[in-house]
């Protein structure tokens, strides 16, 4: 399953659309963020993804967890997102 990071910083239009590019070409992706500012970014792009996938007839889902992830020798608690075509 390919994993997107998401940023603070991340502009959602463009997470959107490579969310949108992975869920059409492999049926699922998970995406990651770390912190509330990515979480919001990531929530937005998400949202904006299921826009541009209903058109052609996909209906994405997406399920929430916890991941612990590595950042800077220090274990971080980051949110991920699975989505996928229902």
């Amino acid at each position: 399953m390919e994993i997107l990071k998401v940023s603070s910083r991340s502009v959602p239009n463009s997470v959107a659309g490579a969310i949108s590019g992975v869920i059409r070409d492999s049926g699922v992706v998970e995406v990651q963020a770390v912190g509330a500012g990515a979480a919001n970014q990531a929530i937005k792009a998400i949202a904006i993804a299921r826009g541009y996938l209903a058109p052609l007839g996909i209906d994405m889902i997406c399920i929430p967890a916890f991941a612990n992830v590595m950042i800077d020798d220090e274990e971080r608690t980051a949110i991920k997102l699975i989505c996928e075509q229902r």
